[in-house]
């Protein structure tokens, strides 16, 4: 057992932290001794340890305290996202640092990696624990998220430097995601209108038409007529969208990609996302300039 004072010198916190920690509950003593003194043992520091790592990462006490109360909180699963965590930190520090001893020498150094997009996919990850909820919702799963988390590591640089062109600086944009995702629900909410929810019910029909029978040939002229008349359809909704190649292209992109196949496929059966996509593209090498 330890008392606060040595407890304090160990951790290199002030006494009054742990008094804090008491006072809300997020750590209470092991024991209190007849006079009243707090003690601690070797499980009271393991979940110290644990605090500290969250508040090191930028975690709220009420954050942290939430966390840990979980029936299924993992400690060494904890430990490991933490680490993870900690070196996405440490690379960026590291990034930094080299970029401005560059600068500071009068070097041009027109780049954008080194302002990754740790602290935003942090936010993300903590949504995902914390709004589980709404990440079913609006995403179909939590598989679905992450696949979208994915997307954003793996096209990081690209992200970053819109981020920066838009918001003025990775801080600023993350500032302005977390706020979003703080209040995910009402604005998907709000977003959701009426006519947005009209829309997408059409377009769920087109799309289910086309994958109706994944047996039919692609080239019939039925199949195409659909695949002409989803195109007419985005066309007419895009809000005139200035994109830099043709729709049909396009579409063929996003039905090619992990995260839109597995929604796909979960909606029209397995195997959708890869006939809608043969089927966009027998249109496209098919018709003369595809369709803008």
């Amino acid at each position: 057992m330890r008392t606060v004072s040595q407890v304090a010198e160990l951790a290199g916190i002030s006494p009054r932290t742990l008094q804090y920690y008491d006072e809300i509950e997020l750590l209470k003593p092991s024991k209190l001794t007849e006079s009243g003194y707090r003690l601690y043992d070797d499980e009271a520091l393991q979940k110290l340890q644990q605090i500290l790592f969250f508040k090191e990462l930028g975690f709220k006490l009420k954050e942290i305290k939430e966390i840990l109360q979980k029936p299924d909180f993992d400690r060494i699963k904890a430990f490991k996202r933490q680490k993870e965590l900690l070196l996405l930190k440490r690379n960026r520090t590291d990034r930094l640092i080299q970029l401005l001893s560059s600068l500071e020498k009068g070097e041009q150094c027109m780049s954008f990696k080194e302002f990754d997009l740790s602290d935003y996919i942090t936010a993300l990850e903590d949504f995902k624990n914390n709004s589980t909820h709404d990440v079913i919702k609006y995403f179909g799963s939590v598989e679905n998220f992450d696949m979208s988390i994915q997307k954003i590591k793996d096209n990081e640089a690209n992200i970053a430097k819109l981020a920066i062109q838009q918001f003025g600086s990775i801080e600023k944009f993350t500032e302005a995601m977390k706020l979003n995702l703080e209040h995910f629900s009402e604005f998907m909410e709000t977003q959701l209108t009426e006519e947005v929810k009209e829309i997408g019910k059409q377009s769920d029909l087109l799309y289910g038409r086309l994958a109706a029978d994944l047996s039919k040939d692609v080239s019939s002229p039925k199949v195409q007529a659909i695949v002409h008349e989803i195109l007419q359809f985005t066309q007419k909704h895009s809000d005139g969208a200035d994109l830099d190649k043709p729709l049909i292209n396009v579409l063929i992109d996003i039905y090619s990609g992990d995260y839109i196949k597995n929604i796909t496929d979960g909606k029209y059966g397995k195997g959708a996302s890869d006939y809608i996509v043969k089927a966009f593209r027998y249109y496209s090498e098919n018709n003369a300039g595809g369709n803008n």
